[in-house]
């Protein structure tokens, strides 16, 4: 059975660079929403499997395809496919320090309409790894009020300066100290020994302080709620999404 066939299909349009832009998104569940985004290379069995959690955990979650392959397992010749083709479109930064990845103002469209839909204090956002910052993103608008950065790793380290970078742009980044300020705190989870957050979880701290929840996992491994899936990780993000969508 394909890993989407108990999921429903439809797509989601808002502007991205000027340009109303269009994404399939899957769906799932009822109760509180759950917006988890993809990691490279796609919407793989692992991330799908993630979002199954969150289902039977009691939340509606919708997972946004955004590039590369869906409902296969995670392979390196996906990841070598899906690459060249991220790093060519307008949607996403890469390499650019102190931007926010355009992406993000579909992705605020999207929690927008689904906290209208639902109600309730606000939706979820969990990002990975190339879209670990984008939870941040979300951040700035109301809706999102429970963002959980999961191996935040762009702009893409090793390169001088990158590695402390949020992917934000100065104002969304004060927005987000100021919401963090006012009581929306921010989930951050990865593996220690992981050399491609960088060091974004210090510049974390240093920005909202005790607002932000560090979870540094023992052991080796990268991705925290997929291909090296962690139950401590998995138990911080239910627990941050009971208490902040559900009390």
């Amino acid at each position: 059975m394909d890993a989407l066939d108990t999921w429903t299909r439809s797509e989601h349009t808002a502007d991205v660079n000027g340009e109303p832009t269009t994404h399939p998104v899957w769906r799932k569940g009822t109760g509180p929403g759950v917006i988890v985004i993809h990691e490279i290379p796609g919407l793989t069995t692992g991330v799908i499997g993630f979002g199954q959690e969150l289902v039977d955990a009691g939340y509606t979650v919708l997972l946004p395809h955004l590039f590369g392959p869906a409902g296969r397992p995670f392979n390196n010749l996906d990841v070598m496919r899906t690459m060249p083709k991220v790093c060519v479109s307008r949607e996403f930064t890469k390499l650019a320090t102190g931007v926010t990845t355009p992406v993000a103002g579909w992705l605020r469209s999207l929690a927008r309409d689904l906290h209208a839909e639902l109600g309730g204090p606000g939706v979820g956002a969990l990002g990975m790894c190339f879209t670990g910052g984008f939870a941040l993103a979300m951040m700035v608008d109301e809706s999102t009020v429970a963002p959980v950065v999961c191996q935040p790793s762009a702009p893409f380290v090793p390169f001088p300066g990158r590695g402390a970078d949020l992917n934000l742009s100065p104002a969304d980044a004060e927005v987000v100290r100021r919401r963090a300020g006012e009581g929306c705190p921010v989930l951050g989870i990865r593996y220690a020994s992981d050399p491609l957050p960088g060091t974004r979880f210090d510049t974390l701290t240093t920005l909202i302080g005790d607002a932000f929840i560090r979870v540094d996992l023992e052991g080796k491994g990268h991705s925290t709620v997929t291909e090296h899936r962690s139950q401590r990780a998995v138990d911080a993000v239910l627990e941050f999404f009971g208490e902040r969508l559900t009390s």
